[in-house]
């Protein structure tokens, strides 16, 4: 098993496919090697070297990819999300304090003004995809590759209730992580990963890219998810899956029933992550894809993946994320002691993919990792078997006046009404209780229904104090750029409350 990522980009046969661009352009291992080995000059030429920082701002596809591998190869990349604002640069920029920016021709001109407020040095990547270059050619040989315990990656928090945190992911962190998936996933060189998650999210860089190529498999590397354009990359590259958050799953669903060449898409399975997976979407995906649906369970502070439910012939529980896979779990009370089996408590995970700390940040350090274990901030349990299930973000819950409250059970209790395409719930502040349910639909296309019929619905199988007070009808569903739903603060930007 790899322990670098230098060593991870040493399998895949010279001939194999690596990376296949949107347009079908092909790039073998040996190629992905060559201009990976070449950009890593370059690299050294700019100065940067093990230790050292290299931010990204380069649009999804294969370019991002490569210039990803070979940031990380030498030194730590820090994909930053393309579509960020001038202000939003600045601060992650200010904060990473990066030795090189790497651009692209179409990475705009947000970026390039907060490289300049900043003042970090810039370099832009251009060329086909097997000859990129940053301007600055170099002969020189690497001087010295980072170890395994040297950052590869850095990452920020997302930052809903506070200032994002830096995440510091260790070489080895990610080499086991993209192990471990591969592992759980049952991955060969014959598997054909189409990546529609974004690159400068940790589940778009482990699940969709560094997995597959860890074991010489191919990576179809798009610009990013579309669900107009997914049905045709099905058919045209043939992927054998594909990994997304819910909410494209229920864009694909939608689109799905309307495109008959679904079931003739060869994949091996459909990977789902990031946030809970409805029962009724894993039921509707296997439907039409007649592919089993596998649910993992990660975050960024854990390299990603931290269990999955098995693949056929092993049992695949619906609601539950499975198993662990390569970490060691336990669900804890809040005096950090283990709960009975079916007990509700915090889950806490340790193991070889588990970051040791956040950079420069004492404070969260100390309050996230006790007794050697990471508080994960969600809330679940264990059966009997070892599956997880998981009833909430702890920070997530709704305290309606004691009695706390999931978002996830209303959500799938709205979405197996026939209507409704799409459902979040979140709380609303209230001056008596101190907090209220509140969730937004998206409806199926000609679909009718009332907000009364609605919570008539949920009143069957519900109790009263869940049963939203107030449902509003959207036209889409607030997402944040990794597709994952946003639920704190989203009260205020409706602007439903205070009750």
């Amino acid at each position: 098993m790899s322990d670098t990522i230098r060593e991870l980009l040493l399998s895949g046969a010279d001939a194999a496919p690596a990376l296949i661009a949107p347009d079908g352009e092909t790039l073998d291992y040996r190629g992905l090697r060559g201009v990976v080995d070449a950009l890593g000059r370059e690299l050294s030429a700019f100065a940067v070297g093990a230790g050292d920082r290299v931010a990204i701002s380069v649009p999804n596809g294969p370019i991002a990819a490569i210039t990803f591998l070979a940031s990380a190869r030498i030194a730590a990349a820090a994909p930053l999300n393309p579509k960020y604002r001038e202000s939003e640069f600045e601060f992650y920029l200010k904060d990473l304090n990066p030795k090189l920016l790497i651009v692209s021709a179409d990475s705009g001109d947000a970026v390039l003004a907060a490289a300049a407020t900043v003042g970090v040095t810039v370099a832009t990547v251009t060329g086909a995809m097997g000859e990129l270059t940053l301007g600055k050619p170099s002969s020189a040989e690497v001087a010295e590759w980072p170890s395994a315990d040297d950052a590869g990656l850095l990452l920020h928090t997302s930052g809903t209730t506070s200032r994002p945190k830096v995440v510091p992911i260790s070489q080895r962190n990610l080499a086991q992580s993209a192990s471990n998936i591969a592992n759980s996933l049952a991955l060969t060189a014959a598997d054909r990963s189409l990546n529609v998650m974004p690159l400068f999210h940790i589940h778009g860089l482990l699940a969709g890219l560094l997995a597959p190529l860890s074991v010489g498999a191919t990576v179809i590397a798009t610009a990013g998810f579309d669900a107009f354009a997914f049905f045709n990359q099905l058919t045209t590259f043939a992927p054998t899956y594909y990994t997304a958050v819910p909410t494209m799953h229920q864009m694909i669903i939608d689109r799905g029933q309307r495109r008959p060449e679904a079931a003739a898409a060869k994949l091996r399975f459909i990977r789902s992550s990031s946030a809970s997976l409805p029962s009724s979407v894993l039921e509707q995906l296997e439907a039409l894809f007649g592919a089993p649906v596998v649910e993992a369970y990660g975050m960024t502070e854990a390299t990603h993946q931290m269990c999955a439910n098995p693949l056929p012939p092993g049992q695949r529980k619906p609601r539950s994320v499975g198993l662990p896979t390569g970490i060691e779990l336990a669900v804890l009370d809040e005096s950090g002691t283990p709960v009975a089996t079916g007990a509700t408590g915090q889950v806490a995970i340790k193991g070889a993919t588990v970051v040791a700390s956040y950079q420069d940040n004492p404070k969260a350090t100390e309050e996230a990792f006790r007794g050697g274990w990471f508080l994960t901030g969600d809330e679940g349990y264990l059966d009997e078997d070892g599956y997880l299930y998981l009833t909430g973000r702890l920070k997530e819950l709704i305290n309606r006046g004691g009695e706390k409250i999931s978002p996830l059970e209303v959500d799938e209790a709205l979405l197996r009404h026939e209507s409704v395409a799409q459902a979040v719930t979140f709380g609303v502040t209230h001056k008596k209780l101190g907090e209220d349910v509140a969730a937004g639909v998206v409806l199926r296309p000609d679909a009718h229904v009332t907000e009364r019929e609605l919570k008539d619905f949920l009143s069957l199988t519900l109790a009263a104090f869940k049963v939203p007070r107030s449902i509003v009808f959207l036209d889409e569903l607030p997402k944040g750029a990794t597709g994952k739903l946003q639920r704190i603060g989203l009260a205020e930007r409706l602007g439903i409350g205070p009750w």
